[in-house]
């Protein structure tokens, strides 16, 4: 098809007309959107912009989330370290708006009829959809863990795993607790949400001690055999940064929590004590993906065509970021979303106008952890489209992981996530 006859034929609304009228002027959401996204984060809100962008603007969109702003999960290990603020990590969704013509719409997605192609917002209002992307993030599962719902429903055991409030509330749990004491984090099997997050989570909160409680202590216990990422770096760190501070133990599967008596209760081990306990319970595709029969792998993960990442379960649903079923070498990573967002949002593009799909996309990822408040460890790769397999594969020679934490890639690593959020919010 030529691109005027596309332009013509492609059934656009008038964007002008609906930009942000939901989210900021309180008027009602339009009731029909050529492309549905639900989730604003990495990977929902690079999947909306390149939607509009590939299509030259053409194809109209609606996302669809609760929050006011967008916060960065990555970096937010460094505002339990005491280097950033959550405010830090915050971004508007007003050039989305402004820029784009996306239709942002606070609120959440109450249900979806996959048959009919409609959706219901949690305020009442419906919007009908050509295609429907769904970038939900993870839930967490409470409840492989005996007590832990009821102790972080009350506020005495956080996890702090999406960036936000809680974030900031396990600040001051770090802040309040004596000098001795002990900070016991918890490590759920993989897969799971950012692969190096927990590590770079001890390192900060041990950078926090070693200034302002040096008699304090973390404790790592991470139900993995071993440290699933960047793992004799992080081990390096741990043995000559913050030696006598961090002790990591592997093969400690948390099972149970008691909040009152601040304990943890392992499948082997000895119960342990402590005087914060972040505990990070197994994890699966977001609940709307679950919701909608959508993670049909292990009832966990959500199993996509790799070339549109379209459902396997439902047409014309495309699910992103850490909700799916990864490949193998494909982290659960901010950058992994962005990259899948740009892959499925150019699918899209072809599959409403009759296009052939890309037949060899590729994927990037860049992940780097902060050892403290300027220090960075960093490990990437490059990912490329197998067609006699139908999966992605680390390219042979790629990427890499840091010879070992310098200032010099902590600059690279703040300058990656300005470069991110400008290229899904710019």
């Amino acid at each position: 098809m030529k691109r005027r006859s596309f332009l013509q034929g492609s059934g656009a609304l008038s964007l002008l007309g609906l930009a942000g009228c939901a989210a900021m002027g309180g008027s009602a959401p339009p009731s029909k959107a050529k492309v549905l996204v639900v989730g604003a984060g990495y990977g929902g809100a690079t999947a909306a912009k390149y939607v509009r962008l590939l299509s030259d603007y053409r194809i109209d969109v609606v996302m669809v989330d609760p929050g006011e702003r967008f916060i960065s999960c990555p970096l937010s290990n460094l505002v339990l370290g005491g280097s950033k603020t959550i405010n830090d990590l915050s971004l508007p969704y007003d050039k989305l708006r402004t820029r784009h013509g996306v239709t942002v719409v606070r609120d959440t997605v109450a249900s979806v009829d996959a048959a009919k192609k409609v959706a219901r917002l949690a305020s009442g209002p419906t919007i009908a959809y050509d295609k429907l992307v769904l970038s939900p993030g993870v839930e967490l599962m409470f409840d492989s863990i005996e007590g832990l719902k009821a102790a972080q429903a009350d506020g005495r055991i956080l996890q702090a795993w999406k960036a936000g409030e809680e974030t900031t509330r396990l600040r001051r749990q770090l802040e309040s607790m004596p000098d001795g004491g002990v900070y016991a984090l918890t490590i759920p099997e993989a897969p799971y949400r950012c692969p190096p997050g927990p590590y770079e989570r001890a390192c900060q909160v041990a950078d926090y001690f070693s200034k302002a409680k040096p008699k304090a202590k973390v404790l790592v216990l991470d139900a993995n055999p071993d440290v699933t990422s960047k793992g004799p770096l992080f081990k390096k760190v741990w043995a000559e940064q913050y030696k006598g501070i961090v002790e990591y133990r592997p093969q400690h599967k948390a099972v149970a929590v008691d909040a009152a008596a601040r304990t943890i209760k392992l499948d082997v081990q000895d119960d342990v004590k402590a005087d914060v306990l972040n505990v990070l319970p197994s994890m699966r595709a977001g609940r709307i993906a679950v919701d909608l029969g959508l993670a049909n792998s292990n009832a966990r993960w959500c199993n996509v065509d790799y070339l549109s990442f379209e459902s396997t379960a439902t047409k014309d649903i495309h699910v992103l970021g850490d909700s799916i079923q990864i490949a193998t070498g494909m982290p659960k990573s901010a950058h992994m979303a962005n990259s899948q967002a740009k892959v499925a949002a150019a699918a899209i593009v072809a599959q409403l106008n009759g296009w052939p799909v890309n037949p060899a996309p590729m994927l990037n990822n860049t992940c780097y952890s902060f050892t403290d408040a300027k220090n960075v460890i960093h490990v990437a790769s490059v990912h490329e489209y197998v067609a006699a397999e139908k999966t992605f594969k680390p390219v042979a020679g790629s990427g890499g992981v840091s010879g070992g934490p310098t200032e010099l890639e902590g600059t690279y690593g703040l300058t990656w996530a300005q470069n991110m959020w400008s290229d899904m919010l710019g």
